[in-house]
């Protein structure tokens, strides 16, 4: 049995490989898979049935539900157009900080849990610990939901979910859901000199963006819920993020695409939001279709990513507490794979080191400190799990 990594040595590994979402994380995943299994820890690997990716699951301890599951995504963002002061993929120290991509977001956190899986098979637990590391987290949880069906067949079933997302290890109790589509609208192109016998998909298209202005301003006007309050913003947000399409200044659009997304509180569901979408776009395709029968819009979903709903007495949020005697309020409004778990029946919190301020930016870091914060974090977790 080799020499069992530091949580430095495990972070530096990781950081060497470039999983961005658009590509294939199979060699990081290869890498932790025979690491742990050479450390005498049971490990299985999820593939992606469409792509060259696979999610990690384990488990150390007795062969009992109850684990306690710490979670963590593998994916990174693009490094494309950053201005970067050392190779993201080489886990540089400058001063008080380590630098790289995912540093903070979040191979810190999957470091320190893969350092944890071996510390728990080393020590011996009585309570079992699951690691869960999946994958295209960063492009709407697209690998949590399989991965979490995979390991509710495969092994005792866990009980508290700890998503170790960069929160300066505050005990951040909820997030948002999100949803995401893309809008195509199918025109019918003439000279501009006769718009009204054709149909301009961008013109169309506008009625939807607008429609989103009009959602934000009546949702942001409107008395938040008490669960919605204690987020920023308190209400249920509409974005198109990008707008594609059109030929020539004289021509009607033939085409157009939205990237179109909600960023829902808790209290509302994707499903509400999506019905609330497909009125107005029905609405819109019906005045085109007024004027050129052929004429359309298509909606293809692209992720549902399921809110993180605030527990009464979570276990989860129990343990993340009482480990971090944090006792405050926090929420955030981007998207975990904690929802995820949490819709599969998991108690569910999110709690990790570094400042999400660092992620996705050029020269991305997380401090010496967070790190060690991180590193005590899980070692008074294993205690715990000791007793």
């Amino acid at each position: 049995m080799p020499n069992p990594l530091s949580p430095l040595e495990v972070l530096e590994k990781l950081i060497a490989f470039p999983t961005v979402s658009r590509d294939s994380n199979l060699p990081l995943i290869d890498w932790v898979y025979e690491y742990l299994t050479a450390q005498g820890i049971q490990a299985w690997r999820h593939y992606d049935a469409a792509a060259p990716k696979a999610a990690l699951f384990a488990h150390a301890g007795p062969l009992q539900e109850g684990a306690l599951v710490l979670s963590a995504h593998t994916d990174v963002v693009p490094t494309d157009g950053q201005a970067w002061e050392s190779d993201p993929f080489i886990l540089t120290r400058r001063g008080d900080r380590y630098f790289g991509r995912g540093t903070c977001d979040m191979k810190g956190f999957g470091a320190l849990a893969i350092w944890a899986m071996v510390e728990a098979h080393r020590r011996g637990v009585a309570r079992p610990l699951q690691l869960a590391l999946s994958y295209d987290e960063e492009i709407g949880c697209l690998g949590a939901p399989g991965m979490v069906a995979a390991m509710q067949k495969q092994l005792p079933r866990g009980s508290a979910v700890l998503v170790g997302e960069p929160s300066m290890m505050q005990v951040v109790s909820g997030h948002k859901g999100c949803s995401g589509y893309d809008v195509r609208l199918h025109g019918y192109e003439v000279h501009s000199a006769l718009l009204h016998k054709g149909v301009n998909a961008i013109m169309a298209g506008a009625k939807l963006v607008d429609w989103a202005n009009q959602v934000n301003a009546a949702n942001q006007a409107k008395p938040p819920s008490p669960l919605a309050a204690v987020f920023d913003p308190p209400w249920t947000s509409a974005h198109v993020g990008t707008i594609r399409g059109g030929t020539a200044f004289n021509i009607t659009a033939r085409a157009c695409c939205l990237d179109f997304a909600f960023r829902t509180v808790p209290d509302e569901t994707l499903d509400q939001w999506e019905e609330a979408l497909m009125a107005r776009v029905r609405a819109i395709e019906a005045e085109m279709q007024a004027v050129v029968a052929e004429t359309r819009i298509d909606v293809v979903p692209r992720f549902r990513m399921p809110g993180l709903v605030p527990e009464e007495r979570g276990a989860a949020e129990a343990m993340a507490r009482k480990l971090t005697g944090d006792n405050g309020t926090h929420v955030v409004s981007y998207g975990t794979d904690g929802g995820v778990f949490q819709k599969a029946g998991y108690s569910a919190v999110i709690c990790g080191p570094g400042s999400i301020e660092q992620a996705h930016q050029p020269n991305e870091f997380i401090t010496v400190a967070q790190f060690e914060a991180g590193h005590q974090f899980i070692q008074q977790l294993l205690k715990t799990l000791q007793a």
